[in-house]
């Protein structure tokens, strides 16, 4: 097992159907792998339909990397696939303290 103080996990949460242009974004921006999963949204504006509750189709794209990659792609998310986009993504990162099965190029730092 290896610490990773310097990695964080990259969430991205978009609109179905639009992964793969987050995907891209987040490429551009120095990321260089993802998972993508498949997600339902529900907030403070949710519709029903004919007393059918309808959920928003969701897709939200995990990513490893190091804290500046991160910044990075915050950044171009919100520039180029933002909630003022037909994306609609937001973006956010929480700290990885222990890892394995993931490739060490991503730690700057490796600790036993």
């Amino acid at each position: 097992m290896e610490k990773s103080g310097n990695i964080r996990a990259l969430f991205i949460v978009i609109n179905a159907g639009f992964a793969e242009q987050a995907i891209e974004v987040a490429r551009e921006a120095g990321a260089r792998g993802a998972t993508i999963m498949n997600a339902r949204g529900f907030g403070s504006i949710h519709k029903s339909i004919m007393g059918i509750s309808v959920d928003t189709e969701k897709e939200m794209v995990l990513c490893l990397v190091d804290k500046e990659t991160a910044e990075k792609v915050i950044s171009a998310i919100k520039e180029k696939a933002g909630v003022d986009s037909p994306v609609n993504g937001i973006c956010f990162t929480m700290p990885v303290e222990k890892m394995v099965g993931v490739n060490s190029c991503l730690l700057h730092e490796k600790t036993e």
